[in-house]
């Protein structure tokens, strides 16, 4: 026979109202647990405050990274807890230095080149996800949604504004470049986000092609000043010779549930 513990008993209405107030939610959502925990264990009542404040503090940190996972607007689900790291062709010390995120506090460019479906975008979004989680803000971009940036701010005169507070995050993740055409509007947004960045902020840029032939996808005089500013201070890895992972799952069959 099971024995259900009974709940402890809630809190009374004034500390209910106080903590409200005081706008504790944690607190107030932690307090009859720990209260009824601190009085059978006779905790001193410095550690119930430690407790509490504690857990108020960790509610607060869970409750700014899922805001920041938001405001990134990176897609969901390419986390380094569904990365394969002995199938990339990235060297295993490299992919763990990066890791690090030390690069992002040296204001680093990570430029990671190469065919579609292997594993560029999933590796500079997982870094993302995982810059989140270590306190960074980041914001994701493909050349496209920069492109309707620049247009959208256009009408107002207000690019510099928006470039400005675009980079005023920690990391960038620029997706897909090369991936299709790029139009004028996009060629000049990405300038223009590499060229405020440099030196103050972070990339993490996937292509599938390297930097150096931009000028296939850009005029040549854009093209050659968004990559030397882009490159200066950039760590260039390449997926070449690396088999598609999507090929590879679509091959063996696990690209989809099996019919039943």
């Amino acid at each position: 026979m099971t024995v259900k513990t009974p709940a402890p008993p809630p809190l009374p209405g004034e500390l209910e109202r106080l903590l409200h107030r005081l706008r504790l939610p944690y607190v107030r959502r932690a307090a009859p647990d720990v209260i009824a925990t601190a009085t059978s264990q006779r905790w001193e009542h410095a550690e119930v405050l430690k407790v509490l404040l504690a857990e108020e503090a960790a509610g607060r940190d869970q409750a700014t990274i899922r805001t920041r996972r938001r405001a990134s607007g990176l897609p969901a689900g390419k986390t380094f807890d569904a990365w394969e790291p002995d199938r990339s062709v990235i060297p295993p010390a490299t992919q763990q230095a990066l890791r690090t995120l030390e690069w992002i506090d040296r204001h680093e460019v990570i430029a990671i080149c190469g065919p579609s479906g292997t594993g560029k975008s999933h590796f500079i979004e997982a870094l993302g996800h995982l810059a989140i989680d270590k306190g960074r803000t980041v914001a994701w971009h493909t050349p496209e949604t920069l492109a309707q940036l620049l247009r959208r701010h256009r009408v107002d005169d207000s690019v510099n504004k928006a470039i400005g507070k675009l980079i005023r995050v920690d990391l960038v993740v620029i997706d897909d470049v090369g991936l299709l055409p790029i139009s004028a509007d996009a060629a000049e947004a990405l300038f223009r986000v590499v060229d405020a960045a440099y030196e103050k902020r972070s990339i993490a840029i996937s292509s599938n092609i390297h930097p150096s032939g931009f000028d296939e996808l850009m005029p040549k005089s854009l093209a050659t000043a968004t990559v030397e500013r882009l490159l200066h201070h950039a760590h260039v890895l390449i997926t070449d010779g690396q088999d598609s992972y999507r090929l590879a799952q679509a091959t063996a069959g696990k690209g989809v549930q099996p019919l039943t």
